[in-house]
């Protein structure tokens, strides 16, 4: 394992204090809504924007199994860490809704793999309490903290589709330009879905909402399915009613890319009985990255995005100076892009645990009876386990080159500061905060660890030391 796992779990390192005990209403801050004058980073909490759902992962095509063959007590050791509360913290976990007919690995069975005999007739569900290892992994969630669990189809069944396929793309029958000669499927798919977030009930996981989809606009030689704007347009008004009334919200659209999606957008605020009930919009970022804001007032979610680790392998690194789209210091840019730019309410990363080549947060070695640990799994943790559901980011103001900065407000008052240094030098600077400031370090040589030599008071705010290509996250009133 890595050589510093241990500090994800430690609370021996030591706090540093900066500043006096603010009076009553001061918030941490150097004045109530005002900056300390002269200061270089100028915290804005009076400009307030999107208010965060939280953050997240998949746990889809079987990845969940991986840790379900690792032996005791490592396995539960990898469940904490990915799962629990002094560990990535995650608040969604995004479950695959199957569509094959067989249960390999990297498949997702479906809860129908056989045509019941056409879109009216009675269906033939089967239901193990497995569900390709989701069913355990979202009770291991719950169990540690993780509240909200969503359901996503890659794909429906193949009987269901114009290319009778499960891969490849291929149309909803019944949709508009999407004719077949089985019948229309659209309502039994509907169904079908709620059906599946229903099974989810008796295992005691209440599903909060349905994506009907996952990269309508992309062709993959996995599970897929295909739909223009327009067609997800139509089926959300199709399935909206249907997950109404069984109590389940409705996510679209999940495009392969944040400023492809935007014309399912545009095409679901077009259809008024869409847009009643659409709950939540999604998209993904690999086309184009998610470093805009989306024209809605509903729940914005990136719901994927994970660079590919083919070429270098599995990458622990945090900046190998390669320029490796792994490292953890592009994640963290991407997070902090995707709050700050495109001011998304929920992130979720794609997988929380692969194996091999993956760009998952933790590695699963089945055969070495192990796991490994990334740097992208302590920088999502320096997001997700400090910035709660329900905290709403606030301005932030400066002019340094080569520094990132976002800031966000808890529930219960507490304020979480990130700041992201992407130059090869380090940064003296100072940010308008006085009350005691906990700061965690993630760089080369730290694993989100709690460090005393970055904050210290300076002029009635906080002098910050900034290691170079570093995430610094300071955080008041915990």
């Amino acid at each position: 394992m890595r050589r510093a796992l241990s500090v994800v779990l430690a609370t021996t390192a030591a706090t540093c204090l900066v500043g006096a005990v603010l009076a009553p209403g001061a918030a941490g801050f150097a004045a109530a809504d005002r900056s300390s004058p002269g200061t270089a980073v100028d915290l804005r909490p009076g400009d307030r924007h999107q208010t965060v759902e939280g953050f997240g992962f998949s746990s889809a095509f079987q990845r969940a199994t991986l840790l379900h063959q690792i032996s005791e007590p490592q396995r539960s050791e990898a469940l904490d860490l990915l799962l629990g509360r002094d560990g990535a913290a995650p608040d969604i976990l995004r479950i695959g809704i199957g569509g094959q007919s067989h249960d390999t690995y990297d498949v997702m069975l479906s809860i129908q793999p056989e045509d019941p005999g056409g879109p009216d007739a009675e269906p033939q569900y089967q239901w193990d309490g497995w569900d390709n290892g989701s069913v355990w992994f979202a009770q291991e969630a719950e169990a540690r903290g993780v509240e909200r669990f969503y359901g996503n189809a890659w794909t429906a069944p193949a009987y269901m589709k114009t290319n009778g396929s499960a891969v490849r793309g291929g149309a909803l029958c019944g949709l508009a330009g999407a004719t077949c000669a089985s019948g229309d499927w659209t309502k039994a798919y509907a169904n079908y879905l709620v059906a599946w977030a229903d099974f989810y009930a008796q295992e005691g996981i209440d599903i909060e909402s349905i994506a009907f989809t996952n990269e309508p606009d992309w062709t993959a030689s996995y599970e897929s399915m295909l739909f223009t704007p327009a067609q997800a347009a139509e089926f959300t008004g199709i399935v909206g009613p249907v997950a109404k009334r069984a109590g389940y919200g409705v996510v679209c659209c999940d495009s392969f890319g944040w400023e492809q999606g935007k014309p399912y957008l545009e095409a679901l605020r077009a259809d008024r009985r869409a847009w009643r009930y659409l709950d939540t919009y999604s998209a993904h970022s690999y086309a184009s990255p998610s470093a805009t804001p989306a024209d809605t007032n509903k729940p914005v979610w990136m719901s994927e995005w994970a660079s590919s680790a083919s070429a270098a392998g599995w990458n622990e690194n945090w900046d190998g100076g390669l320029g490796v789209s792994t490292d953890g210091i592009v994640m963290a840019e991407h997070m902090h892009d995707s709050l700050a730019q495109a001011e998304v309410t929920a992130y979720l990363w794609w997988l929380g645990v692969s194996q091999g080549a993956s760009a998952s947060l933790i590695q699963a070695d089945v055969a070495g009876d192990t796991y490994r640990v990334s740097s992208r799994y302590y920088v999502f943790s320096a997001f997700s386990r400090f910035i709660d559901p329900g905290a709403v980011r606030f301005g932030v103001e400066h002019e340094t080159d080569g520094l990132k900065v976002s800031a966000y407000r808890n529930p219960d008052g507490s304020r979480v500061v990130q700041l992201l240094n992407l130059d090869p030098a380090p940064v003296s600077t100072d940010i308008d905060l006085l009350s005691p400031v906990t700061t965690y370090l993630t760089d080369n040589d730290h694993d989100l660890e709690q460090v005393d030599t970055i904050a210290t008071r300076s002029r009635g705010a906080t002098g910050l030391e900034l290691p170079a290509r570093s995430l610094v996250t300071l955080v008041t009133g915990r």
